[in-house]
């Protein structure tokens, strides 16, 4: 039996993306991300309107998605109530957000140099993507204010560890992204932890602490 429900999200299963884009101080910031698509060489992101990772993206037309496994839940989460704007808006107030400007830090993460852009890529993200902006769609309703961002794959970096011997292609059996599924994450279909996100937006996630590995 089917019933109407005005439900709050539909993640209903993508991949984690950390963003790096470049602040007005030429710093990297550094931000988790689950509303994202791929086409060919070319790639959708959902972002908020007020968030530093938008800004900085329409700024600079620059970017860096480091594209996150399962084993690395528990650096992803640690950046999940984190901005690296000074200005809070009312809504991460309200859902518990920080100013943060050192997210890799924070995070437990490596910064290393880009080949093409300017933001850092993650070093223990085995798939790093470095990006160029192509163009920006403004969403706007009653309950969001977001962009789509279009973004085009410049440079693929690509760890053995999750390459096909000999060729050009991802292992998909080697290759476990970490995935974000109403707001509690995923890996090889299997629950891994609960998000602090979850928490800040009063989500009742089945995913329990000892769950975590």
């Amino acid at each position: 039996m089917h019933r109407v429900v005005p439900l709050r999200v539909h993640y209903y299963g993508t991949p984690v993306v950390l963003v790096s884009s470049t602040n007005p101080d030429g710093t990297t910031n550094l931000a988790p991300m689950s509303s994202a698509w791929w086409l060919g060489q070319n790639a959708m992101l959902g972002l908020g309107a007020t968030s530093r990772t938008t800004q900085n993206l329409l700024r600079t037309r620059e970017a860096v998605l480091n594209l996150v496994p399962a084993t690395m839940v528990d650096h992803v989460d640690r950046l999940a109530l984190l901005t690296g704007s000074p200005e809070l808006s009312p809504h991460k107030r309200e859902t518990g957000y920080r100013y943060e400007p050192r997210k890799f830090e924070a995070a437990g993460l490596t910064p290393e140099p880009s080949d093409l852009v300017a933001p850092h890529r993650v070093a223990e993200c085995p798939i790093q993507l470095e990006c160029r902006v192509s163009g920006d769609y403004e969403i706007t309703s009653d309950s969001v204010h977001a962009h789509a961002i279009h973004v085009q794959v410049l440079r693929a970096h690509v760890a053995d560890a999750v390459r096909l011997p000999g060729t050009d292609h991802v292992d998909p059996q080697a290759w476990d992204p970490l995935i974000m599924k109403f707001c509690d994450f995923f890996g090889q279909g299997q629950p891994l932890a609960p998000s602090r996100l979850a928490a800040g937006w009063q989500m009742p996630g089945r995913v329990v602490e000892s769950a975590s590995a």
